[in-house]
């Protein structure tokens, strides 16, 4: 068994990039509940990076992808949306559902560069975190899992004889 926790950054000063003094604390204070993680990646965008490091992680590599799904997955379904918006979404094809499978493909390759029993911590944005279930579980029941991730909440996703089993919702 495998696991990738994946997060959502704290909180900001919109529109600056940093993390707020809000959010600095809360990224402190959900981090002493984590436990510890074999890799960590985050978008590479300050408040993601800022995050993890609150959190009391460092930083071992930063992805792009995890950054932004763009404007096409945007004009599909705005975000905030839940992740049964999302998976209406990608079942309509399009760029939701070519954006959703690249994802899968991003974590299916970090689990398998995981040890077994080993976990990786993601650290990304609203809409990329629930996407991110939606591509790794398209069979899922999404109304179970409800509305969209708030700052530091996240999902940990289970992956067990090669393929992704189970979805934990991590409110904070």
């Amino acid at each position: 068994m495998k696991t990738i926790e994946i997060r959502r950054h704290s909180i900001r000063n919109k529109p600056g990039p940093n993390l707020s003094e809000q959010g600095l604390a809360l990224a402190r204070l959900v981090g002493l509940e984590m436990g510890k993680f074999d890799r960590v990646i985050t978008s590479p965008l300050p408040r993601a990076v800022q995050t993890a490091q609150a959190m009391g992680f460092e930083v071992d590599a930063t992805e792009p992808l995890i950054a932004t799904y763009g404007d096409d997955v945007e004009v599909e379904c705005p975000w905030p949306a839940s992740f049964s918006d999302y998976a209406a979404a990608c079942r309509r094809g399009g760029a939701t559902f070519a954006y959703a499978q690249r994802l899968a493909g991003f974590y299916e390759q970090l689990a398998e560069s995981l040890p077994e029993g080993g976990s990786a911590l993601i650290v990304n944005h609203g809409g990329v975190v629930e996407l991110s279930v939606v591509g790794c579980l398209p069979a899922a029941d999404f109304s179970i899992l409800g509305d969209y991730i708030e700052c530091c909440e996240g999902i940990r996703l289970v992956r067990e004889n090669g393929k992704f089993s189970s979805v934990e919702v991590l409110r904070v």
